[in-house]
């Protein structure tokens, strides 16, 4: 079993920061790439930034000058640092992994989500 736990959200005015957590636990062989999400109300949900085990990170278009993603290995977590938040960052976010564990007498890789965080920010 893995779960994944979102914290850091809550209500800024535009243009301030937060910083997003998410903790993996459980049973797992290793972490892939990592994720964050968001979906806004009467919107999809839709992909925010990536970060892989190695390699370089991926952005929206609409955060990658404002959005950092990062992660600590020896944590199990991912982190989203969010700055100039602008109203239109207003979303329910989303925790993603993609983990690899041992199952049914093989390896394989999930992905796995958090159950959200409320990202609120005012006019």
């Amino acid at each position: 079993q893995v779960q994944l736990v979102e914290s850091g959200g809550g209500l800024v005015q535009a243009g301030g920061s937060l910083r997003l957590s998410c903790a993996a636990s459980g049973s797992f062989a290793s972490i892939n790439a990592m994720g964050w999400y968001r979906q806004a109300p009467g919107k999809q949900r839709e992909l925010v930034a990536v970060i892989p085990n190695g390699g370089s990170t991926n952005y929206a278009d609409s955060v990658k000058d404002r959005f950092t993603i990062s992660r600590d290995n020896a944590k199990n977590t991912v982190y989203l640092q969010m700055n100039s938040l602008k109203p239109e960052d207003t979303a329910v976010y989303y925790c993603n992994a993609d983990i690899t564990r041992y199952s049914l007498g093989y390896m394989r890789s999930v992905s796995y989500w958090g159950q959200g965080t409320q990202v609120t920010v005012s006019s």
